[in-house]
């Protein structure tokens, strides 16, 4: 299925951006620029302020005396990082991990208690390192590589829910992993996972968020006499009438509509003040 321009979908930046790699001999300018990279990538695209730096491995860096994942591990192993995702949720720390790690979404509720089984033992660099040991991590970016978001592109033999989490997880590439996100330190993708549930993939614009199962609402009895029902994903209620008390009520709502409902539910979910992020046939 076609979904249009990457610049619709937030990840044109990352088309046209060729991946990163140390070769020796490289110039200190040039390391520096693969460090910001790294910085970039293992903390979520997050603003790192000068006396954040890991200025021991970075030397270890320049000096040619660590590799690219090695620095990697080093970033990812800091209190830095752990300050900004250890106390997230297991689960949200989890798919926070494959993004910046692997630059996916987790394929399978498999994946993520394997992880969590790591977590239970207490040992969080193990967790790191199940990651930039694994097979997967040297097959896709090797020594030399930095890290970069991959999971947007479909891949021969690649999980397609994974494709479609992978867009819950990067809303584009100017967005961090926990600012400007409605989720913020939640799990976004547990129940998805659990379920093998895909999403929709919307513009970054639309910010919705997978409800919880008991907010979808089927309207009518059943479907239309043509057996036709469309559903429909809102989000961004605007509180015109339904709360005076807040400027703005952000709220997800899945309906499933018959078709011949459909033009009249679309007319109530503006007027209402809602925002249509995706209408597609059950």
């Amino acid at each position: 299925m076609p979904f249009g321009p990457a610049s619709r979908l937030g990840v044109s930046l990352f088309d046209e951006t060729p991946p990163l790699e140390w070769v020796p001999g490289r110039s200190d300018e040039e390391a520096e620029i693969l460090i910001q990279a790294v910085y970039r990538q293992v903390l979520g695209n997050a603003y790192v302020m000068e006396s954040e730096r890991l200025t021991v491995p970075e030397s270890q860096f320049k000096r040619g005396e660590l590799s690219v994942r090695e620095f990697v591990r080093a970033v990812a192993k800091s209190d830095l990082y752990f300050s900004r995702f250890g106390d997230t949720p297991r689960y949200r720390f989890i798919e926070l991990n494959f993004r910046h790690l692997l630059g996916r979404a987790p394929n399978s509720y498999d994946e993520m208690k394997a992880h969590s089984a790591i977590l239970d033992a207490g040992n969080f660099e193990a967790e790191i390192d199940s990651y930039l040991d694994s097979d997967e991590y040297q097959n896709t970016f090797g020594e030399n590589l930095v890290p970069y978001i991959r999971g947007y592109k479909t891949e021969a033999l690649s999980h397609m829910i994974g494709f479609t989490h992978t867009f819950q997880l990067v809303r584009g590439a100017s967005t961090s992993s926990l600012k400007g996100d409605l989720a913020g330190k939640s799990p976004k993708l547990n129940s998805l996972v659990i379920s093998a549930i895909p999403t929709p993939v919307v513009p970054p614009g639309s910010t919705f968020r997978n409800p919880p199962l008991g907010s979808r609402v089927r309207l009518g009895v059943g479907a239309s006499e043509e057996g036709k029902v469309f559903r429909i994903e809102v989000t961004g209620y605007r509180a015109n009438a339904v709360n005076r008390v807040s400027k703005f009520r952000r709220s997800n709502q899945v309906y499933l509509v018959p078709f011949e409902k459909l033009s009249e539910e679309y007319q109530r979910i503006h007027r209402q003040g809602g925002v249509i992020a995706s209408i597609t046939p059950v």
